[in-house]
């Protein structure tokens, strides 16, 4: 399996993170009308850290380019899709195809994946559905959006139009270097002791979104010696899974922020500390991005060699180069 080691202090990998995407996002042009919706972001920021393994629904389960539009149609928890020119149902042909797809992406070692926002086939919400009276509604998912989510409940998932978001794109990100140290580990063998170090290691970015969740965590890993191993794995993912779907605030990052300053009350000096206090209220006051108290933080770890900061990925989650943390926040 290609999982490479991410170094949070260097920000090297190497490998790429294995990352699903809609086809037309890298380029291709496979769009109804012959086109694509190429995303510079995604593909050259992102594109240094992640591999992408495109899919293309329509394509792929055997219509042309270009091809007759298409829409959702009926109720949205059983939704069809059907052309708009030909009145042509494609939803079982598309379903057929995606049990045969979702096999072979099991083998892909996915860590995320990003779908095109407002597709029929691989939209992640709020698609329009037509009614009986042909009035539309925003509250579908995608065919194949739909089938991937159900298959692979755990994995982070976006879509392109969201991750102009800063929080979101966050958010997202963030979770899939998470659950990309999740698959590392599960590469290196299940045991307690990797378990131990890994919620040790993300005990502040769990806090971060969750305070109840990591409690919860730590209790499950604390009877891990009772469970069967590959339950107790399990049982930990999603509770992982759920913490990293909620988003953080700036009240928790202050929270996390005090938390950390704690670790340094035998070391800083009293104007040190009020610097760092200084900074953390600067950032609750939305004056100031996260980046600011949390660069200082990281001086002051590597200052005094502070051993349980210095390994928590909540300071380094991601790489630098990404800078998801300097956009100004607001209660």
């Amino acid at each position: 399996m290609n999982v490479g080691s991410y170094n949070q202090h260097e920000n090297k990998m190497e490998y790429k993170i294995r990352i699903g995407i809609s086809s037309c996002i890298v380029g291709d042009k496979v769009r109804y009308d012959g086109k694509h919706k190429l995303d510079s972001y995604i593909t050259e920021t992102l594109g240094q850290w992640f591999e992408y393994v495109p899919v293309c629904p329509e394509v792929e389960c055997g219509l042309q380019v270009p091809r007759e539009s298409m829409r959702l149609e009926g109720e949205i928890a059983k939704p069809r899709l059907i052309g708009n020119k030909t009145r042509t149902d494609y939803t079982d042909r598309m379903k057929s195809w995606a049990k045969i797809k979702l096999a072979e992406l099991e083998k892909e070692n996915l860590c995320g994946f990003i779908f095109k926002s407002k597709s029929p086939s691989s939209g992640m919400e709020r698609i329009k559905i037509y009614d009986k009276n042909g009035v539309p509604w925003k509250k579908a998912v995608g065919i194949w959006a739909r089938a991937f989510m159900d298959n692979f409940p755990l994995l982070p998932v976006e879509d392109d139009g969201r991750l102009h978001d800063p929080k979101l794109r966050e958010t997202f990100i963030e979770s899939v270097f998470v659950y990309y140290r999740w698959r590392k580990l599960l590469n290196e063998g299940k045991t307690m002791g990797r378990l131990v170090e890994f919620h040790t290691r993300h005990k502040l970015l769990i806090m971060s979104h969750s305070v109840e969740l990591f409690r919860k965590m730590g209790r499950t890993v604390a009877a891990g010696s009772k469970e069967d191993i590959n339950r107790l794995f399990d049982n930990y993912l999603e509770l992982l899974s759920q913490a990293l779907k909620l988003k953080t605030t700036v009240k928790k990052n202050v929270n996390v922020l005090y938390h950390m300053i704690g670790y340094f009350k035998k070391q800083l000096t009293s104007d040190e500390k009020q610097e760092l206090v200084e900074q953390a209220e600067n950032y609750a006051r939305g004056y100031t991005p996260l980046i600011v108290p949390l660069t200082l933080i990281n001086h002051n770890v590597r200052k005094y060699g502070q051993p349980y900061l210095e390994k928590q990925y909540y300071l380094n989650p991601h790489p630098v180069e990404l800078k998801l943390r300097t956009h100004v926040s607001v209660r």
